[in-house]
């Protein structure tokens, strides 16, 4: 499938993210700005996580190339500002919409860890620095682009570690998903963390997203009769296209199917039988039909074999079988017992690549349990539990300042957790003997880079305070400048591109951080001069705050 064009896919954003989906009080504060006259101060935001999601050790940070493309269009138009001066107060001064409505992003830099990085709580993502008032209008947009991409995109990427390499996985959470966008969302970032294939027609054509689908058990059961079967002929390919009576024939070798499996014929239902020759006669070479709309032992795979085996015969190739019900794993077993008897009883060498396909709201801990029982499940499709995140709804990524005119600035919360690291920064992943990383150091901009072979003091973010001497055998900067003047400055990636960054990222990493169960914990830690003037910051705030008591 060709990749669809930067064109298609930044339209799609601008639709999904005007720059009036944010929140009423970033142009309450871009206003208290502009009157005090500080709207164009340089200040630095970082964008960053507090805790790493679904109770395990890291996340992937996704989303990027949907804020390129934000920053790259953000502008506000005559009806945006005409919406805004109605819902401001009347007290607002017009020459401030005046001001909105020259406002771009020609003045911002966005720093950023590559999409499809494995990163770590509390570590910044993202540098956004510019004007104060429009990198303070951009927060709840950006927030809202990798929150949910990152998320979901983790979620997915577990659900590939839970299930192994050897399966493909199908996404069709599409109408159990958050709205139209989230289904978007959902889809394009479940392909890029690991799953192969999606139901939703839409991203495959937004996002080049391999599609597939076969039926529902309406189409099954809508069927009751034989003579709701038309056209009843298929063309053999193998006899110069010539028309044959596909019920006849179907109808034959389902008699010879029940006598192989010892199944009495009256037991089969005609309906089925009916719903499968039907659309084995609209697509002979994608019958895939689901089995279990009534009995599959006693009725649905007999009706599949009977039918498949017609399809062999005409030349043609049946793709497999999908369980929605019921024990999948004991049901694949028998399913593929029953298919490799056709197949030898019956010399149909077809029968041996048949997939089956199971669905039945999986969920991470299903596929964990899938893979300790015994079974012959070749693709898992998965909805609800993929798309709306189920075990933990937000990932909570969070827009804080952290300097304003040169000066760093920080959050002091009574909650330690909820503080902040002041300053600009860049972050390091440093490498040990065996490739894998082992720590991420946070440093100020300024500082020189850790350097491979070298020694270095650093003090964790999590634990007791204890400072670690390490020595990396590589370093990797994990920030990188990617739009600046109004211009992205790198490529943007396609989302088979990401998904690829994806697993190479997470196969570098060491399988005790990757454990979906009590994984390692991650080292984040932060350097001498970082940890410094976070010391001092809080020491001068304590100062202040006593000062401001005593008097």
């Amino acid at each position: 499938m060709a990749a669809p064009c930067s064109t298609t896919c930044e339209r799609s954003i601008l639709e999904r993210v005007p720059p009036l989906l944010t929140d009423l009080y970033q142009f309450t504060m871009a206003y208290a700005y502009w009157r005090a006259g500080r709207h164009q101060e340089h200040s630095v935001f970082e964008l960053f996580f507090r805790e790493n999601p679904f109770c395990g050790c890291f996340s992937l940070f996704a989303g990027l190339n949907d804020c390129l493309l934000f920053l790259r269009s953000f502008c506000f138009t005559d009806k945006d500002v005409d919406y805004l001066r109605s819902v401001l107060p009347t007290t607002t001064d017009p020459a401030f919409f005046q001001f909105l409505r020259s406002l771009d992003c020609s003045g911002v830099t966005l720093c950023s860890v590559p999409e499809g990085t494995v990163v770590f709580a509390r570590e910044p993502l993202m540098e956004v620095a510019g004007p104060l008032a429009v990198v303070q209008l951009l927060e709840t947009s950006l927030l809202c682009l990798v929150n949910y991409a990152s998320l979901v995109c983790t979620n997915a990427a577990r659900f590939r570690l839970a299930s192994g390499p050897r399966r493909k996985l199908l996404e069709m959470g599409l109408r159990r998903a958050q709205g139209p966008d989230g289904g978007l969302t959902a889809s394009k970032y479940s392909y890029i963390g690991g799953f192969d294939l999606t139901s939703n027609v839409q991203a495959g054509l937004l996002f080049g997203i391999p599609v597939a689908g076969t039926m529902a058990h309406s189409y099954v059961t809508s069927f009751t009769s034989m003579e709701e079967v038309w056209p009843q002929t298929l063309v053999d390919v193998n006899r110069d296209h010539e028309p044959v009576d596909f019920i006849s024939l179907a109808k034959g070798w389902l008699g010879r199917v029940c006598e192989l499996l010892g199944v009495e014929p009256e037991r089969i239902n005609e309906g089925e039988l009916a719903a499968f020759l039907s659309y084995a006669i609209a697509y002979p070479q994608n019958f895939l039909p689901v089995i279990d709309s009534y009995s599959v032992t006693c009725s649905g795979l007999l009706n599949f074999c009977a039918v498949a085996l017609a399809l062999c015969e005409l030349g043609y190739r049946p793709v497999g079988v999908r369980l929605d019900s019921g024990d999948l794993c004991k049901q694949s077993v028998d399913v593929r017992c029953a298919l490799r008897l056709c197949s030898k009883h019956f010399s149909t060498s077809a029968f041996d690549s048949l997939i089956i396909v199971g669905t039945n709201n999986i969920s991470e801990q299903t596929m964990v349990e899938l893979n300790k029982k015994e079974n012959e499940i070749d693709v898992v499709g998965v909805g609800t539990h993929l798309v709306t995140c189920t075990k933990q709804p937000s990932l909570g990524c969070v827009y804080k300042l952290v300097e304003v005119r040169g000066k760093p600035r920080m959050k002091i919360s009574e909650d330690p957790e909820k503080s902040t690291l002041p300053g600009r920064k860049s972050v390091y992943r440093l490498i040990d003997a065996e490739g894998h990383p082992f720590l991420d150091l946070v440093c100020l901009a300024l500082e020189s880079p850790p350097e491979a072979g070298r020694h270095l003091r650093c003090h964790p973010l999590v634990g007791d305070g204890t400072p670690l001497s390490v020595t990396p055998v590589q370093v990797i900067c994990l920030h990188q400048e990617v739009f600046t003047q109004g211009q992205v400055t790198h490529p943007l990636s396609s989302a088979a591109e990401t998904k690829a960054n994806v697993q190479g990222s997470l196969q570098s990493f060491h399988p005790r951080h990757k454990r979906l169960e009590e994984p390692d914990s991650y080292t984040v830690a932060l350097s001498e001069k970082q940890y410094n003037l976070v010391t001092e910051l809080r020491r001068h705030s304590s100062k202040k705050t006593n000062f401001i008591l005593a008097n």
